[in-house]
């Protein structure tokens, strides 16, 4: 596979967002509930421009389960 072909997702490796219990999940899964791209919450991160704002842990973005859960009204 190219890296200009569409990777779909593997729904079994993310639970329906109501039975999530880390308190935040790394750029992919919160792209897969939000049903955009990963590098789409990227550019929010790094512009500060996104509807979610990120926690930074040693340089990875964790995003708030709570948030959202907020956002798509969970």
């Amino acid at each position: 596979m190219g890296h200009w072909e569409k990777r779909e997702p593997n729904i079994a490796t993310y639970p329906p967002l109501e039975a999530v219990t880390r308190p935040a999940v790394d750029t992919d899964a919160a792209a897969y509930y939000l049903n955009r791209r990963p590098q789409t919450l990227r550019s929010w991160a790094c512009f500060d421009s996104g509807p979610i704002k990120p926690s930074r842990i040693n340089g990875r973005l964790a995003w708030p389960v709570a948030e959202l859960r907020r956002l798509c009204g969970v």
